[in-house]
């Protein structure tokens, strides 16, 4: 059977990137040092599992008696320099006492080889249990215990990000962002943008984006805007769902915490927004009961989680609810730009646009929605 990935539904789909075999590995594992005295062939690494994750390949391998996690980008995805930020910032979450992963480096201190215009990056396995590798990435989480233990661990990964000083990465193909949202002008902030990125420019040509984007996103923007203008920018996870870590199952707690690749110099509130938005409000079931549905003893037990490290006062709550509807706005601009432009996707691109970019703004001002930023607020 063929190897198949999450789309942007629940159904599986082709993935974007051929998947990984034992053969293309003996290279970047050479050029990282990652081999034994008297050398490796092909047939002396194997591949044990392949993610089932969509925008990059990557799999569990066996490196001789030794098991390692490896992910593979095109370079219009990923530049080596970016990955090795992400690997620094993976290096200080350990330092500060939040566990995860250790990227494999070369003697000589790299961290990533090339291959034609392929990135690999390797890194040990995780510890703890996978609970959640074969879920769709944004899925709720499976009980408000979960939920709840996911909270507090972010809570602990802002508290040890917040000394992490290197500046922001520009925005890019699949990566997190607050341009917009730090913008005092959308409209001039998103022509910045299209002109920075072409290809985001590109991806965007069918759609009249300079005059729709911004009177969709303006007025929630704003809002967002003025509750967290004073807010502390610090590096942030950019992409927390409970497909993101490992798990010990006897305690439901989380063990260690996986993927930094959408991590970005954001701001705390933002990323907590994240969390609620990828993993309280169940977008990918539309297809199946039509309509968007929200697990509030998740949301609840994730923010009492979160709460009970950093406590989220009265005006955190507002902030927290002004952020909910634009939180993943420059992720979505990203995602439209990597399916229109790197992929070529139009089908994926309309979806990512109009459902995603548009249409989760637009949940926000549905009863449910003003239901969501209400408790949120209140709570």
């Amino acid at each position: 059977m063929s190897h198949l990935v999450h789309g942007m539904g629940l159904e599986p789909v082709t993935p974007d990137w051929s998947p990984i075999v034992a053969g293309e590995l003996t290279e970047p594992l050479a050029q990282l040092d990652q081999v034994s005295p008297r050398g490796r062939t092909a047939s002396e690494v194997r591949v044990l599992w392949r993610s089932p994750r969509p925008m990059s390949a990557a799999a569990l391998v066996r490196v001789d008696e030794t098991n390692l996690f490896v992910k593979r980008h095109h370079e219009r995805v990923r530049t080596a320099a970016r990955l090795e930020i992400e690997h620094r910032f993976g290096d200080h979450l350990r330092t500060h006492g939040v566990a995860t992963p250790v990227s494999r480096r070369s003697p000589s201190g790299e961290s990533v080889a090339r291959v034609g215009p392929y990135l690999y990056e390797f890194f040990d396995v995780a510890r703890g249990r996978d609970l959640y590798r074969d879920v769709p990435s944004w899925y709720p989480y499976a009980k408000p215990e979960h939920a709840r233990s996911a909270g507090a661990a972010l809570a602990h990964l802002h508290r040890a990000a917040a000394s992490f000083d290197e500046p922001a990465s520009s925005p890019a193909v699949l990566l997190d962002a607050v341009s917009l949202a730090d913008a005092d002008d959308p409209r001039a902030a998103l022509a910045a943008l299209l002109s920075a990125r072409p290809g985001l420019a590109r991806a965007l040509e069918p759609y009249t984006s300079l005059e729709t984007v911004p009177r969709v996103l303006a007025e929630p923007l704003a809002r967002a805007r003025a509750t967290t203008r004073a807010l502390t920018r610090q590096w942030t996870h950019g992409d927390w769902h409970p497909s993101n870590l490992t798990w010990d199952p006897s305690r439901d707690e989380v063990r260690e915490v996986l993927d930094l690749g959408l991590a970005n110099r954001t701001f705390a509130l933002h990323d907590l927004a994240l969390a609620v938005e990828r993993a309280t409000i169940d977008w990918l079931d539309v297809a199946g009961c039509g309509a968007v549905s929200v697990d509030w003893a998740s949301l609840d037990a994730l923010l009492e989680g979160y709460s009970h490290v950093s406590p989220l006062l009265a005006a955190g709550r507002r902030a927290l609810a002004a952020v909910l509807p634009v939180a993943h706005v420059d992720f979505a601009l990203s995602e439209i730009e990597y399916f229109g432009d790197v992929l070529g996707d139009a089908a994926t691109r309309d979806l990512a646009y109009h459902g995603y970019l548009l249409g989760h703004v637009t949940f926000f001002d549905s009863p449910l929605g003003t239901e969501l930023l209400e408790h949120v607020a209140s709570s």
